[in-house]
């Protein structure tokens, strides 16, 4: 399984820097978006996942038309790191108010280590051990061929988010809570392909409405956890009385669970091998309340598969 990817947006117009960042997204699990200026706004407002955006100081027609888009940026997407790219100041003291309040970070075009430092600590801030993002990838695989028996499955590989959009109209939560994490795990969907491929002429998709999707969605995110459960998260951890509020606005199509922690993400794509119809589902784990990965421990493969298999329950 490979380390988890994030994409970014550039905010920049220099061919040559543009070409650096490139080489450099190339090179540290990056995947850099361009947009045209004009499209901005609409783009944030959409629901794609990113991990940060890059802005050059020098990406407006001038210095007060980059401040102002950096204070749209902000308001759009608070939640997204923005890390402001300039030539020759690695400060933000000497830039507009605007810019202050939006930027979290700042570099100097070309000083790909300074880059570096910033991403790390901004996206890639949580360490995920490859033997979890490999087991989870095996149990989405596993449980998504299950309840859905006429459709090929294909896991994506793990990505890093900081937005807090909702993808679809259907989605549910667990709780996760160990020793080493506390958060949750929540499952995306959109309703309308979803029932498409489930509704097939099976004796268990007849009439198939919105509350037995309900139903097969809350079933598959139980089977998902529960060998996440069986498989990684052990003992119970000893729970602390820190609680934190999750807010979701419906219309925005935003949730928050009041952390800055990025997301880690898996997308499934499935497709009905007989009618092409394909959806996606997408998986995110949240670990908001605790997050120590230096305790994590595997359950022995040899053990996870019989419980994964439903030979041996744990209890």
């Amino acid at each position: 399984m490979k380390d988890p990817v994030s994409k970014v947006l550039i905010l920049e117009e220099s061919p040559a820097r543009l070409q650096s960042l490139k080489q450099f997204c190339d090179k540290n699990a990056l995947v850099g978006l361009k947009v045209r200026r004009s499209s901005l706004l609409d783009v944030l407002r959409t629901n794609i996942d990113l991990g940060a955006v890059l802005l050059a100081e020098d990406y407006g027609d001038s210095p007060q038309q980059t401040a102002h888009i950096a204070k749209e940026i902000h308001t759009a997407r608070p939640e997204l790191p923005l890390i402001v790219c300039r030539q020759e100041r690695a400060t933000l003291e000497d830039l507009s108010d605007s810019i202050q309040r939006a930027a979290c970070a700042v570099c100097v075009a070309g000083d790909e280590d300074g880059l570096y430092r910033i991403i790390q600590e901004r996206i890639f801030c949580l360490i995920y051990p490859n033997a979890l993002l490999r087991g989870i990838a095996e149990i989405m695989r596993s449980v998504l061929t299950g309840q859905f028996p006429g459709a090929a499955v294909l896991v994506d590989s793990p990505y890093i988010v900081h937005d807090r959009g909702m993808v679809g109209e259907v989605f549910s939560l667990m709780q996760l809570e160990s020793n080493w994490c506390r958060g949750y795990m929540m499952l995306q969907a959109e309703e309308e392909s979803l029932l498409a491929l489930a509704d097939q002429p099976t004796e268990k998709a007849v009439a198939w409405k919105f509350r037995a999707l309900n139903d097969l969605l809350a079933e598959t995110t139980n089977l998902i956890w529960g060998a996440f459960k069986n498989r990684f998260l052990g003992s119970p951890g000893t729970a602390s009385g820190m609680r934190v509020p999750m807010i979701v606005n419906h219309k925005r199509k935003y949730i928050s669970f009041g952390t800055q922690n990025p997301q880690l993400c898996f997308r499934a794509n499935l497709t009905n091998t007989t009618t092409w119809i394909g959806t996606k589902i997408h998986a995110r784990f949240i670990f908001n309340l605790n997050w120590t990965p230096e305790e994590f421990q595997e359950a022995p493969r040899k053990l996870a598969g019989l419980v994964e298999s439903g030979e041996l329950e744990l209890f």
